[in-house]
């Protein structure tokens, strides 16, 4: 039983570890995307549905 305890508390602390390593993440911006705002002019948007102009 003691092994449990011991299992239980050890994911916890890897868990938390998990949980700061995303939090240091996100704070230090390593999830902005600085490249697709520069290039969304260049991708074609023909393939999205455009309203037609007649069916008002």
């Amino acid at each position: 039983m003691a092994i449990l305890y011991l299992l239980i508390i050890a994911s916890l602390i890897v868990a938390g570890g998990f949980l700061l390593a995303f939090l240091w993440a996100v704070k230090d911006g390593q999830f902005d995307d600085p490249h697709s705002p520069s290039v969304r002019i260049l991708i074609d948007d023909s393939d999205q549905e455009t309203p037609n102009q007649n069916d008002q």
